[in-house]
């Protein structure tokens, strides 16, 4: 485990390389969410009611509702530095699965539901990081009250979880997508079904300058009111180039 002088030197880092420029002159922004605030429980999830969140060139959308009675619930993007891999439900929910923020870095965001992040000026992504929340992870492995497990009682139903994030541009006209696999268990062969436990890159650098990534989720475990896996993943380190 790394000391808090290791962890402190890494979080300066980070903070330096975010907003630099390259020895061309380059804008780069580099979104590892380090600089933002966490109090301590260890997550942030717009109980605050500030409507979301700005880290880098991009504003992370928030939508929390309290319900009375001590029920709340949020959707669209939150950041936590929590990394439980072992404790299943809905009270592990900002945890990733990982065991870590990318690079064991401190913060990471976390995307529930779904909703799209605004770029102030438009970039050319390289790329970004994505990764299995427990929450959603332990309830695919061993199925929960509201969904299953992945692959069912004999381990052979195809089944799957994805993130798929869709680019636009300026003028809000669709240029692109990239899809996330978080668990596969489509194989013939059972043994190479798995379950997503790292962080994954993703690449965007051909699509062009992008304005909007609207994040959505797709899973074979539907029910009428929608995917019944939790539609949770965590996000870190985008990087790319300013227009």
């Amino acid at each position: 485990m790394k000391n808090l002088s290791s962890l402190i030197a890494i979080s300066i880092a980070l903070s330096i390389i975010a907003g630099s420029c390259d020895d061309d002159g380059v804008k780069i922004d580099y979104i590892t969410f380090e600089e933002l605030p966490l109090d301590s429980t260890g997550y942030w999830n717009g109980s605050d009611m500030s409507g979301g969140f700005t880290s880098g060139n991009a504003f992370f959308p928030n939508s929390f509702t309290d319900w009375g009675g001590g029920i709340t619930s949020w959707m669209g993007f939150g950041y936590s530095n929590m990394t439980d891999v072992n404790t299943p439900g809905p009270g592990n929910q900002y945890s990733c699965y990982a065991g870590s923020a990318i690079f064991s870095s401190g913060i990471f965001g976390i995307i529930s539901v779904g909703d799209t992040l605004v770029f102030e000026v438009p970039e050319r992504i390289e790329s970004l990081y994505v990764a299995n929340t427990t929450y959603a992870a332990l309830s695919m492995k061993n199925g929960d009250e509201f969904a299953k497990k992945f692959g069912g009682d004999d381990g052979n139903d195809p089944d799957y979880f994805y993130l798929v994030i869709d680019a636009f541009n300026e003028k809000d006209e669709w240029i692109g997508n990239r899809t996330a696999i978080l668990a596969n268990y489509t194989f013939e062969d059972n043994s190479q079904d798995y379950i997503s436990n790292g962080w994954t890159k993703i690449l965007f650098e051909d699509v062009g300058y992008i304005k909007k990534l609207a994040f959505s989720f797709e899973s074979t475990d539907v029910g009428e009111w929608g995917i019944n896996t939790p539609a949770y993943a965590c996000i870190d380190n985008i990087k790319g180039v300013l227009q």
